[in-house]
């Protein structure tokens, strides 16, 4: 089947995206990349720190400009506002975009000259909000404020991750439904393919010397609201009565220093792996090699409105998933068995969770099917891009802005 549009778009991202640092680039880059795969012209233009780069393809069919600039909090988001500031006029008159999406990890200042270069070159501008700053810093939350607002004012169109989110925000910002597109997270169905990754991750079973253990693997972002430390005392509470049952942590954060203390003082080295981060694209491998992957974000508001990519991610590799009883994972997975709810982000409960897949272990394949069955249906890469076009090309047809409840 063609996939190549008939009418392409010119798609401009432009984001502060530190991509060799960041761990939340994944829907950026997918989103793209098969934008790009079905024929529309996209363009990137993001961060790069000192460091290699780590987490994404240079063999795509989307250009990608990186602006050197070295990570520091509060100083390196409001340089790079600068750059664009000066940069988009010049930009906008030699590539002439249909559309410019950015974010909320943007400062808006870059966008300043919008309303004149779009009056002249007949851009439309969108803001994608893939989630909100509750709990966060004060900066924070006063910056995704200030994009939300000034895009009611300037930009054309808002884009946001699920439904309760959309409703979320145009309840806080009175914003009107009707001019708020939805696009999911996914997940890479040609990436995480088991049939493709199984081998390897018998080869890391073994390259580990876990090939006799039951392993439940996380990765991502390992910081202290999302449940990791409750994993490691779980692990702890286990360790004697059940030896073979086995946690491989897969990222970096700054609950690091806290999960390396707890190893250490209850003797868990032989029971926990902390492993750093690695390629975006060897993650599949690392999940082949688990038996069972765990997803145990708290019951925050932070979380409710969220789509979790790993737990995608997970499903897709035919993984049975322990995840908490919370709006963001029981939308995606609902009653389906490929999932075994905990009521909350507890210690014991996660253990009893471990306990109980581990005594089901023959039957995790096969409810693991389940999982996958859910990805091919609502959550690939494929659906999300054909929601993304289908609302930017109403709002290339409506030329209207977001605005207030009339």
């Amino acid at each position: 089947m063609n996939l190549v549009e008939k009418n392409p778009l010119k798609i401009t991202w432009i984001s502060f995206t530190v991509l060799d640092i960041t761990l939340h680039k994944t829907s950026r880059i997918e989103i793209l990349r098969h934008l790009a795969k079905r024929g529309h012209q996209v363009h990137l233009i993001a961060v790069r720190s000192a460091r290699t780069s780590v987490g994404y393809s240079k063999n795509t069919n989307m250009q990608i400009t990186l602006i050197p600039l070295r990570y520091i909090p509060v100083i390196s988001p409001f340089l790079f506002g600068l750059i664009i500031f000066f940069y988009l006029p010049f930009y906008v008159i030699k590539n002439r975009p249909n559309f410019i999406i950015t974010d909320p990890s943007t400062l808006i200042i870059g966008f300043f000259w919008k309303p004149i270069l779009s009056k002249i070159f007949d851009f439309k501008a969108i803001l994608d909000i893939r989630s909100t700053p509750i709990g966060d810093s004060n900066l924070k939350t006063l910056n995704f404020n200030i994009s939300v607002f000034i895009a009611k004012v300037i930009f054309e169109g808002v884009t946001i991750i699920t439904n309760g989110m959309k409703k979320e925000v145009c309840k806080r910002f009175n914003i009107n439904p009707e001019l708020i597109g939805v696009w999911s997270d996914a997940a890479s169905t040609e990436l995480f393919a088991y049939e493709k990754n199984i081998r390897y991750g018998l080869e890391l079973r073994k390259k580990f010397g876990l090939s006799h253990k039951f392993i439940i693997l996380y990765h991502g972002n390992l910081s202290r609201k999302r449940g990791i430390l409750e994993c490691v005392r779980a692990i702890m509470f286990l360790k004697k009565e059940y030896p073979d049952i086995f946690l491989f942590l897969l990222g970096s954060g700054p609950a690091i220093p806290d999960i390396k203390s707890l190893i250490q003082k209850n003797g868990l080295q032989e029971y926990i792996i902390l492993h750093g981060l690695v390629d975006y694209e060897e993650v599949p491998k690392y999940i082949a090699m688990s038996d069972v992957c765990i997803v145990p974000l708290p019951n925050l508001p932070i979380w409710q409105f969220q789509c979790p990519l790993k737990l995608l991610e997970y499903l897709a590799m035919k993984r049975t998933v322990i995840i908490t009883d919370i709006k963001a994972n029981r939308d995606i997975v609902r009653d389906n068995k490929c999932a075994i709810y905990i009521p909350s982000c507890n210690y014991i409960l996660i253990s009893r969770a471990m306990i109980y897949a581990y005594k089901n272990k023959e039957k995790l394949k096969e409810w693991g099917e389940l999982g996958q069955k859910i990805i091919n249906k609502e959550y690939n890469w494929n659906k999300s891009t054909k929601d993304i076009v289908k609302y930017l090309l109403e709002v290339q047809n409506k030329s209207s802005k977001v605005r207030h409840y009339e």
